[in-house]
């Protein structure tokens, strides 16, 4: 073989090896298949985590705003007692001037006892019996006293309120400064004495809560079923839905509470309680796709 012979031959494996090598070189720079869905899968579990953490900062959220609302609804009723504590002091101061001019004046109120006849009322007749009118003052002397001996052993409803106003801001106290155990029971305790009160729903509201926080799922979601069936119309029924809800979510009864965060999206549509649902909806359909 001739030199330029042998020339041409390197030159021709030369451009051989120049066109075979990129392709070589590429085929081993790019991932194969099952590392490229390997890396799908840990931008996905990646997301799905970022997406669950989201979740817990969003429920941390909500408690805060929880505890905020009971502090603002602790203020408000706090406000409604002093008012009605002022009601009830005008009421007293009243009672007790009206004793001093009595007091002072007991000509006044004999004369006010004397017919205008001028006939006395403990004047017998002459069969030795009082007059009627002597009798007449009598059952009405009677009747004043019963009915003073009446009000002395039923309370007035303005006491009534402030004995449950009272007994529900004790109970709040206990829940506000973190003593669950002991909120519960002065919450039951208020709702076994005042079940038909103005404040009996916030009171189970409440107490569902006290379970709640401390991780009893079981009797806070009984608790809350029974508020929804007690007192459907209540201002607290949204936030009880969502709870009763919650508490689902946290035993991982997910198709009940599915049907429970469905069914406050679609009785209150576009409120905070709503939204709450669909965030932990969302939850629940990561955790159901092995997230």
């Amino acid at each position: 073989m001739s030199t330029r012979t042998s020339t041409k031959v390197m030159a021709a494996a030369l451009m051989a090896a120049v066109i075979v090598l990129p392709g070589a070189v590429l085929a081993q720079s790019q991932p194969s298949l099952a590392q490229q869905v390997q890396q799908v899968q840990m931008q996905l579990q990646s997301a799905q985590q970022g997406t669950l953490s989201l979740l817990n900062r969003i429920d941390t959220l909500e408690q805060e705003y929880r505890a905020q609302q009971g502090k603002i609804e602790l203020l408000q009723h706090r406000i409604d007692q002093l008012e009605q504590q002022q009601k009830d002091q005008y009421l007293v101061l009243d009672a007790r001037l009206r004793k001093l001019e009595q007091a002072a004046n007991p000509a006044a109120a004999g004369s006010a006892a004397i017919p205008a006849t001028g006939a006395s009322d403990t004047t017998p007749t002459a069969s030795g019996t009082p007059s009627v009118s002597a009798a007449r003052h009598a059952a009405t002397s009677t009747g004043s006293a019963s009915a003073a001996s009446g009000a002395k052993s039923s309370p007035t409803p303005a006491a009534q309120a402030a004995a449950q106003q009272s007994a529900y801001d004790s109970a709040f106290a206990f829940l506000r400064n973190g003593d669950y155990v002991e909120a519960s029971r002065r919450f039951r305790a208020f709702l076994q004495q005042y079940p038909n009160a103005a404040l009996a729903p916030n009171a189970a509201y409440w107490l569902g809560e006290s379970y709640y926080v401390t991780g009893n799922y079981e009797v806070a979601l009984s608790t809350f079923q029974r508020l929804l069936r007690q007192y459907p119309q209540s201002d607290k029924t949204r936030a009880a839905l969502l709870k009763l809800g919650y508490c689902q979510y946290e035993l991982k009864h997910y198709p009940d509470a599915t049907a429970t965060f469905n069914q406050l999206i679609a009785t209150y549509p576009g409120t905070e309680e709503a939204h709450l649902a669909a965030d932990r909806l969302r939850a629940i359909q990561l955790q159901q796709s092995g997230g």
